[in-house]
């Protein structure tokens, strides 16, 4: 099972690229950014904390941060045209030497889109609209001409050079929806990722399967990660929406079995209940001694 690290973008770059080197440093196999601009709303939550922005940190990442993957998790698309992310993430391939994995998925962050006057539109639309953009960015990044006639998007035979160094270039999804994102998913994606407790991911690992069975897709060729909030030795904080794991030792090293026994082919560990400086570094050694144990 692969390790892979998240800083998070609300941090200063400096204490982002010290975690992505560290990571690169010490085994770790990839480094991935999420895609906002601002923290979403929430009881207590700061929404003016500065957020740094995901092109511009993998771009830098993929410069000066050997040997790992690096990767969006994800770009939201009502963000940015298609043909514009094409090429940016077709740069950042050639940037990295071919290490970039391209994250998308539909977009949802309502405060961003109300601050910055960006449509989030009813989730049919929303998805109608990504599986248009999905064309997109596969013709342009796969092909040598594109032309799309959508109702969100029209392309005529569009190019996008430099190709990426990777042929194809890796596009993961992200998204749970079990009626249609994950047929999306199998209709589409390389990986798909998710935020969950093995036994979710498992189940969602499942009816993915069955999606890919429907449209005639091998299911071991799309490649499954997940993440959950990672508590190395510590209480467990009990206010918190998204997953936990760990908060001792033997309770993280269980957990992480746990995602091994059901396939998964990579485990994405947050940053932010690592701690701080130093005491952060040294709980990614632990998480990643007990991965690679």
């Amino acid at each position: 099972m692969r390790i892979a690290i998240w800083p998070g973008a609300a941090k200063p770059y400096g204490e982002i690229l010290e975690v992505a080197q560290h990571a690169a440093a010490t085994g770790w196999d990839g480094v991935y950014i999420a895609d906002h601009f601002m923290p979403n709303e929430g009881p207590g939550t700061d929404v003016r904390h500065p957020v740094l922005e995901c092109g511009s940190l993998v771009a830098a990442l993929g410069a000066v941060v050997p040997r790992v993957q690096i990767g969006t998790l994800v770009y939201g698309n009502t963000y940015r045209h298609p043909a514009v992310l094409a090429n940016m993430a077709a740069t950042v391939d050639q940037i990295s030497g071919g290490r970039f994995t391209l994250g998308v998925g539909a977009g949802w962050q309502k405060n961003e889109h109300e601050q910055y006057g960006i449509e989030l539109p009813a989730v049919k639309q929303l998805l109608d609209r990504f599986v248009e953009a999905l064309q997109v960015l596969t013709g342009l990044l796969r092909t040598p001409a594109t032309t799309v006639n959508g109702e969100y998007y029209q392309l005529t035979d569009a190019i996008c050079e430099p190709k990426p160094v990777q042929d194809p270039l890796p596009l993961m999804i992200g998204g749970k929806g079990e009626k249609r994102m994950l047929r999306i998913v199998a209709e589409y994606a390389d990986l798909w990722n998710s935020w969950g407790l093995p036994d979710i991911i498992e189940h969602r690992m499942n009816v993915l399967d069955d999606h890919c069975a429907a449209v005639g897709r091998d299911p071991k060729s799309i490649a499954r990660t997940a993440q959950a909030l990672v508590v190395v030795d510590g209480p467990v904080p009990a206010d918190l929406t998204p997953p936990v794991i760990g908060g001792t030792i033997d309770q993280l090293k269980a957990d992480i079995e746990g995602y091994r026994a059901i396939g998964l082919d990579e485990l994405i560990v947050p940053d932010g209940l690592l701690g701080e400086g130093a005491d952060r570094l040294r709980a990614m050694d632990t998480v990643l001694s007990l991965v690679r144990a």
